[in-house]
């Protein structure tokens, strides 16, 4: 049995995934020297809420939040992603007990984490997951957010984004903090972004197409496969493959927006579950969240190149993929 922490950050994330996980990030690693994902299956999703409420939300109105964000996950089409809940419980959303536990604990040690997912997991399938919302901060769950509070539907939604499967997207702009330490949020395109919008704001209530194709890719089935295609290829600097870029495509047609990574040392990269159409396929370093929120802090990742489109625009076709392209980048 294993377990692998990971989490919502305000100003950096704690999060720590393997360097072995496919595109958006995944959940998963090498198996046989393929690259397999770690799922739910089957659905529903069982789960429970500590009976502990906090200034501000109750215990009831957590577990409502927490079934409105499997609601919004499960309104992804053609997935059957379900959540079944138990009831409430005095466990604590920290226990290797086989169930899945939701709560709020107070952690103010963690100074900059306002959430947290601890999977158990065996033979690439969830056993449970614990999720823990950290009362060291206020929160709320009022409809239209309030000012000073942390949304708690934000957070829920991206938390059980980890829950479901999915690691961080690198879809968001940021600024050093002054004065330091950590970044302060300028903008993203997708919820599972590791770094939080500030206190009042809900715009993480809503999935991004980067979240949409992230949790498509992986419980993918043959309805999906023969709508959605990808994109597939490698990044390299001076003839070689670049781990770690992150290559982003953009649907001129749709505006949507998706991320992915070269993850291994010959800069392969592979962009699954687009809508068909045109895009603009973009590579660029990973500089603007702490790179310990995507892979492990002991992985070498080359930031030092400029930004590169493709050449041309790729084509993705309905059930197919577009071939393989080659991003040349330059050092910076």
């Amino acid at each position: 049995m294993k377990r692998r922490l990971a989490a919502l950050a305000i100003l950096i994330s704690a999060t720590t995934l393997a360097p072995t996980v496919a595109a958006y990030l995944k959940n998963g690693g090498l198996v046989n020297g393929r690259l397999v994902s770690i799922k739910w299956s089957p659905f529903p999703v069982n789960y429970f809420v500590t009976n502990r409420d906090i200034p501000g939300v109750s215990a009831v109105q957590l577990q409502g939040v927490v079934d409105r964000a499997f609601k919004s996950w499960g309104n992804v089409p053609s997935l059957g992603i379900t959540a079944q809940f138990g009831g409430f419980v005095n466990l604590e959303p920290s226990v290797d007990d086989g169930v899945t536990v939701m709560g709020f604990q107070n952690r103010p040690e963690l100074d900059r984490v306002l959430g947290a997912t601890r999977y158990q997991f065996n033979n690439n399938q969830y056993v449970s997951a614990d999720i823990f919302f950290n009362s060291a901060f206020t929160w709320s769950v009022a409809q239209n957010g309030e000012g000073g509070r942390f949304d708690v539907e934000s957070v829920a939604l991206h938390e059980i984004g980890h829950l479901l499967g999915l690691g961080h997207s690198a879809l968001g702009e940021t600024q050093s903090r002054v004065p330091p330490p950590g970044r302060d949020i300028l903008g993203k395109r997708a919820v599972m972004f590791p770094i939080a919008y500030p206190r009042g704001n809900i715009e993480d209530r809503t999935l991004e197409s980067d979240d949409v194709a992230g949790i498509t890719d992986i419980y993918s089935n043959t309805e999906t496969s023969r709508r959605l295609g990808s994109i597939s290829g490698k990044v390299t600097l001076n003839g070689a493959g670049l781990f770690g870029a992150h290559v982003t495509a953009f649907n001129s047609g749709t505006n949507a927006l998706v991320g992915g990574f070269a993850l291994n040392q010959q800069g392969d990269f592979v962009i699954g579950a687009l809508e068909p159409g045109l895009y603009i396929v973009r590579v660029e370093p990973l500089d603007d969240a702490d790179i310990d929120s995507f892979f492990d802090p002991d992985t070498v990742v080359n930031i030092n190149f400029k930004p590169a489109y493709y050449e041309k625009l790729v084509a993705v076709p309905a059930g197919g993929t577009s071939g393989s392209i080659e991003i040349k980048v330059q050092s910076k």
